[in-house]
């Protein structure tokens, strides 16, 4: 079997190879070829130099989407197609033309060349999109249920959603065998802050758990749905293994996850690592970010995804210790 992850340099994408790599039938069949592609080079871990190529293309770019598709007799075609690729929330808002050229554009790149390989010989592989809880757009019910419509509030937002229709069209037709996850927000992400609306979800316990200043820009009250970088690994893991017989029509999922407060945040950082932690946190309020998250989504109940055997931690203080162990080597600073 052949597995293409594109977006393979982002997060989502590391941790998915690193998985692979540590526990190679996690998939559940025989891995013989793997393609990581991305707009910057993916690094493939040793052990599975031998099987992997890496492409450093954009799906927006004339003939990328193809020259990932198309292959010799059937044989380099991927069998399973993860697509990560995607500029961020708060970039896609601030660059219009951009956001839906990468996010809405390559996916239709990508989409077109696996139904023109199908013109050729047959091929139907399994393809799993990562989507976004953007897609939903107040007034809110108190709880989000798998009945919801979606009326996205941002750019990025009617980009994923534009992207579910397609994957449930293009599924519809026999084109692919597509799955959407709509993602939490992924909490604690490691590294860097990045251009995310959401990143401070993250940025206010990953750097006081490394001694550093963090930045607030919203009140404590702001309420959003989260999971850990564990749990969405986790998710395009079980996406690939699953039965979509079992899926029906629908099939853009919402992801589980938990449900909780930046003051139910700060106050799981305080029992983890205490208030030395805490008052590094800075409030800075932004009215730009303010505005984009406060058109966010804050709890659901993903009926569906829960009964697929999707499954997300229940509390906070989860998140924080696999962010420890899983990034700091199970220690404090």
């Amino acid at each position: 079997m052949h597995i293409s992850i594109i977006g393979a340099a982002g997060m989502i994408g590391r941790k998915l190879v690193a998985r692979f790599a540590a526990e190679p039938g996690c998939f559940g069949f025989e891995v013989d070829r793997l393609t990581l592609a991305d707009v910057v080079e993916p690094l493939a871990p040793e052990t599975l130099k031998d099987l992997t190529t890496t492409r450093t293309l954009s799906l927006a770019d004339p003939g990328a989407a193809e020259s990932l598709i198309s292959g010799r007799e059937g044989t380099e075609r991927p069998d399973v197609i993860i697509h990560l690729a995607a500029i961020v929330s708060g970039e896609a808002e601030a660059e219009f033309e951009k956001g839906y050229r990468i996010n809405l554009d390559g996916s239709r790149f990508l989409f077109e060349a696996i139904r023109k390989e199908g013109l050729r010989r047959p091929y139907c592989p399994r393809l799993v999109f990562a989507s976004s809880l953007a897609v939903f757009g107040e007034p809110f019910p108190e709880k989000i249920d798998d009945e919801f419509h979606l009326t996205p509030l941002t750019s990025y937002g009617t980009q994923k959603a534009i992207t579910e229709l397609l994957v449930s069209d293009y599924t519809r037709k026999g084109i692919f065998d597509g799955i959407g996850l709509r993602l939490p927000t992924i909490c604690v992400r490691p590294g860097k802050p990045n251009k995310a609306a959401s990143g401070f979800f993250s940025n206010i316990i990953r750097e006081p758990l490394a001694g550093q200043e963090a930045v607030l820009p919203v009140e404590d009250s702001v309420q959003h749905w989260f999971a850990s970088p564990r749990a969405a690994v986790d998710f395009f893991v079980h996406a690939v293994r699953l039965d979509t017989e079992t899926v029906g029509l629908r099939r853009n999922l919402t992801m589980p996850g938990l449900s909780a407060r930046v003051g139910d945040q700060i106050d799981a950082l305080r029992r983890v690592a205490g208030d030395k932690a805490v008052k590094l946190i800075r409030r800075e309020p932004d009215a730009g970010i303010a505005s984009i998250v406060s058109g966010w989504p804050r709890d659901f109940v993903p009926k569906r995804a829960l009964e697929l055997g999707f499954k997300a931690e229940m509390r906070f203080d989860e998140i924080i210790h696999i962010h420890i162990e899983d990034e700091l080597e199970g220690k404090l600073t």
